[in-house]
């Protein structure tokens, strides 16, 4: 016998199915040229933002080897100063923690246990970006945004790129798309008007078992923010113990 709620999702599925206009559950082929200029109006306005802070929660969900789903929530606050300056700050079910980057060191923060790793880092928010992912197997929240030349970084490997149709994000009208690459889906809800700001991204890695998700919403964009020397640099708390990081190559 199925339960109340099995018969209450599969209800709301359906409704929401019906609701459809006919043919949106065809899978379009090919790139739509609509799409991408849509997100590359929307790389190229965030790459123009000389500094900007961004609130967000979050959802990952991990599958378990019965197939069931669990998920996982974070709120995130995120400040960049361009060309050389990030903070990052992350509580949730799974990681408590902040991410600095001065233009000269990286350091991550565990305020929890009181425990930092600190780093030399290159000069620009772009070659910092790939050291922390190709030496110490670290990726900044929403990093892939972050660079200047975001688009193409987004576009490699997209095999499929349509236009789902307007959404409605946090209250914000936006334009949905969808992308596909190799053992990847992808889509992004980008904000009408003349600050193309992305507000929700969805990432489903179709080659893992249950195809698990991983979501973003902006809750918040501030572009005007007003930030200090201390926004970005770390300052040890009382207590604090220093760690290394352990680079890749040994792990």
């Amino acid at each position: 016998m199925k339960s109340k709620l099995w018969h209450i999702g599969t209800a709301a599925l359906a409704a929401l199915t019906l609701a459809l206009p006919t043919g949106a559950l065809a899978q379009p082929s090919g790139i739509d040229p609509q799409a991408t200029r849509l997100l590359k109006a929307s790389t190229d306005f965030l790459a123009s933002l000389k500094r900007f802070n961004v609130e967000t929660r979050s959802s990952l969900e991990v599958v378990l080897t019965s197939g069931q789903k669990i998920q996982f929530d974070h709120v995130a606050r995120q400040s960049v100063q361009r060309p050389d300056k990030l903070r990052a700050d992350r509580v949730g079910d799974l990681v408590e923690q902040s991410f600095y980057y001065d233009g000269k060191s990286l350091t991550l923060f565990n305020p929890g246990e009181k425990y930092y790793a600190m780093v030399a880092a290159p000069g620009t928010l772009e070659e910092m970006l790939d050291f922390a992912r190709t030496k110490l197997d670290i990726v900044a929240p929403a990093g892939d945004l972050i660079y200047a030349n975001a688009y193409d970084i987004l576009m490699t490997d997209v095999t499929q790129a349509f236009v789902v149709g307007k959404g409605v994000v946090e209250g914000v009208r936006c334009d949905h798309l969808a992308f596909r690459v190799p053992h990847v889906d992808w889509q992004i809800w980008i904000q009408e008007g003349k600050e193309p700001l992305p507000r929700k991204l969805v990432i489903t890695t179709r080659d893992q078992a249950g195809a698990p998700q991983f979501s973003v919403v902006v809750t918040k964009w501030n572009l005007k923010p007003t930030f200090t020397p201390q926004t970005f640099s770390f300052r040890p708390p009382s207590g604090a113990k220093q760690v290394d990081f352990v680079p890749l190559a040994k792990r």
